[in-house]
């Protein structure tokens, strides 16, 4: 049943911007999936809040749908807040364009330091660049904030073990 109610809605399940245990549904271009509702509204819909339309924009993007993460992140009255930021640079990062993912990790690290994740997809980035050092130092920060049993530490340590595999 559950099944058919996903496939009439047009949705697939994909990771959660800020929980990789559960899933969000996606929908069509030009939709977005509204939490309060449990369903897809127009990406212009004024019932969906900038936290839904971040989120929604992140899974789209670990999706690998950098470019429709992009137009919702458009859609976000607060441009300026660190995980709009942060999504915002792993998807133009994702894009071939690190520099540019650099730019937006860098504004949302200075909004806010203890961000662990930006840290760590931060540290990604200078490992695509070949700054290693520069790397750890994200490494170093993110054990700080979270120690070394956490996500982002295992996930920018793994990186940088494997240097430019990632």
């Amino acid at each position: 049943m559950t099944l058919g109610l996903m496939a009439a809605l047009h949705v697939a399940p994909v990771l959660a911007a800020g929980d990789d245990s559960s899933t969000t549904p996606t929908c069509k271009k030009g939709e977005i999936w509204n939490k309060k509702s449990n369903k897809c509204e127009k990406q212009s819909s004024a019932n969906v809040d900038d936290g839904n339309r971040a989120d929604y924009a992140y899974s789209l993007a670990k999706e690998g749908r950098y470019q429709e993460a992009l137009a919702v992140l458009d859609t976000v009255k607060n441009q300026n807040d660190p995980e709009v930021l942060n999504y915002r640079g792993y998807a133009t990062r994702k894009l071939g364009r690190t520099d540019e993912g650099i730019s937006y990790y860098l504004r949302s690290v200075t909004a806010a330091p203890r961000y662990a994740k930006v840290r760590e997809y931060l540290g990604e980035a200078y490992v695509i660049k070949g700054q290693i050092p520069l790397a750890k130092e994200q490494l170093a920060t993110i054990r700080s904030i979270c120690g070394t049993e956490c996500e982002e530490y295992k996930d920018l340590n793994e990186a940088i073990v494997q240097g430019s595999k990632i």
